[in-house]
């Protein structure tokens, strides 16, 4: 194992005149607090922009004359850039320092929001996404990472729960703020309300964290690049094959060969990552109960809740008729639900253990998605509103407990790693879902005789939108039976926090801790 060195290249030197000036800000007993405050607002910026595009989705589907197998690539090709790329960015947070990386990915972002809102065709937004998607990675784990570290090792899941107020905040401000831009001003300001505050977010993170001292790997670890290619390779190989296969053809030898490809890779991942000295991600991890099970967890979660996000406002604007500015406000409370249980839960979590809040918060989800697999053309807002607010309240119960047991499980030097991974998880569960839920919908449209096209549903033809509904809540049914496995898994994580030992392997008994530590 590499040994642990703390540095930063922003420590002042004795010589530096503005020594005295930094020095207090970062030893502070309020010195965590500032961290939250300047990384919040980039977590509420990135939150009201994804937000804010899925309610976008319906109109900039009706200005290019799309169907939703292609508009969903508008939402596809970001989540799939971000989890293609999550793990080398958190790998490289840890070694170069989390702070360069996070601005960094924070001026990327605002170029890439840029491109998207002048694109004059799907075919700029698509790779202008793709650069949001980078940024997003380089600051996704970065910034949970930077949080988490900033906190003392009891207070994890206050420092989650309070990344998930703003998690929570950003979720009721971009659809509400999505839907009055759309219908005042037009879809392409939706891309454009981030950019103010994401320069503020970068003066702020670099004025806070201009003399802190991060904990990361020694000047002599080196970066995974072949880890990193084939983590890469991986995940967009199959992600792409997953959201291709229903038009390709399931059986097309093009979908075979993804498929197989994507196996090899990782099999080659796995051959390399328990070989190399200085590894992407340490598998050895997996050999701890509460990581896998948290993990576990997470993904089959965010593979039933996402689906939910992304079709709502379909169903809300095309089937239902509601205007963008009501689609987005029928999210809010459930998006205040979540930011409130999320900041309770992570606090309680710290002290009565996680089980207790992961396990009851995925209850709530399941049934809440139970509820609105029951949907229909004719359903009204006091039955989908009150869905929303249960499945949210659940999602915002569960995240901040399962996130603090996950990342109580390794050392601090790997934060950056692992909070990378952990969004990997979340967003390679959103595509996953997002491709799924899609070839429900669509397969069951076709099964009754109705054309897959949001023109259809939109036009109101005969048996269209029922159709779509059916599809609808298949979709969902589905979804509650995922989010019920992810709750049995958490049912058998433990309850308590284990102090990571030297090597990160806190979630590993000591007999388990040496003979990993032999291994390597």
């Amino acid at each position: 194992m590499s040994s642990i060195d703390s540095n930063s290249d922003t420590n002042p030197g004795p010589s530096d005149p503005t020594s005295d000036r930094r020095t207090p800000l970062s030893q502070s007993p309020n010195f965590k607090y500032w961290v939250f405050g300047a990384l919040a607002i980039g977590i509420f910026t990135s939150v009201v922009d994804h937000g804010s595009v899925n309610v976008a989705l319906p109109t900039i589907a009706d200005e290019f004359k799309t169907d939703l197998p292609t508009i969903q690539w508008v939402v596809i090709i970001y989540a799939l850039t971000i989890a293609a790329l999550l793990l080398p960015m958190g790998r490289l947070a840890d070694l170069v320092g989390r702070k360069k990386v996070y601005i960094a990915g924070t001026v990327v972002m605002a170029i890439g929001a840029v491109l998207s809102g002048l694109a004059p065709s799907l075919e700029v937004i698509f790779p202008a996404r793709a650069l949001q998607g980078v940024g997003a990675a380089m600051t996704q784990g970065t910034g949970m990472a930077i949080i988490t570290a900033a906190f003392p090792a009891n207070e994890k899941g206050r420092a989650i729960g309070l990344f998930m107020t703003m998690v929570g905040v950003g979720a009721v401000a971009g659809p509400a703020i999505g839907g009055l831009a759309v219908d005042a001003f037009g879809w392409r300001v939706v891309f454009f309300l981030s950019l103010p505050l994401e320069a503020v977010c970068l003066v702020a993170t670099a004025w806070v964290l201009r003399g802190w001292s991060e904990e990361r790997e020694a000047g002599n670890a080196r970066f995974d690049w072949l880890g990193a290619a084939l983590s890469t390779g991986v995940l967009v190989v199959l992600l792409l094959a997953m959201t291709t296969g229903n038009k390709a053809g399931w059986l097309s030898p093009v979908i075979i060969a993804a498929f197989a490809g994507a196996v090899m890779m990782l099999a080659g991942f796995i051959w390399w990552e328990l070989r190399t000295n200085a590894p992407m991600l340490d598998l050895r991890l997996f050999k701890g109960k509460t990581f896998t099970l948290g993990v576990s967890a997470a993904f089959l979660t965010f593979l039933g809740s996402s689906s939910v996000i992304f079709l709502m406002p379909f169903y809300l604007q095309d089937v239902l008729g509601y205007s963008a500015k009501v689609a987005g406000f029928v999210v809010v409370p459930g998006a205040i639900c979540m930011a409130v249980m999320g900041t309770i839960s992570g606090v309680l979590s710290d002290r009565f253990g996680w089980r207790p809040f992961t396990v009851g918060g995925l209850a709530c989800s399941a049934t809440g998605l139970f509820i609105l697999s029951r949907v229909t053309e004719d359903s009204s807002l006091f039955m989908v509103t009150p869905a929303l607010m249960l499945m949210s309240t659940g999602m915002g119960t569960f995240y901040s407990p399962n996130s603090s047991s996950v990342m109580n499980a390794v050392g601090q030097a790997k934060y950056g790693v692992v909070a990378g991974f952990l969004n990997l998880v979340r967003n390679a569960a959103s595509v996953t879902s997002i491709a799924i839920s899609t070839i429900i919908v669509t397969t069951t449209m076709n099964s009754l005789g109705a054309e897959p096209s949001l023109e259809a549903v939109r036009s109101g033809a005969e048996g269209v939108g029922h159709a779509f509904t059916v599809g609808l809540s298949y979709a969902f049914l589905i979804s509650a039976g995922i989010v019920f496995v992810a709750m049995a898994l958490s049912a058998l994580q433990r309850g308590r926090a284990r102090e990571p030992g030297p090597s990160g392997l806190g979630d590993l008994g000591p007999g388990e801790r040496e003979g990993s530590q032999a291994e390597a």
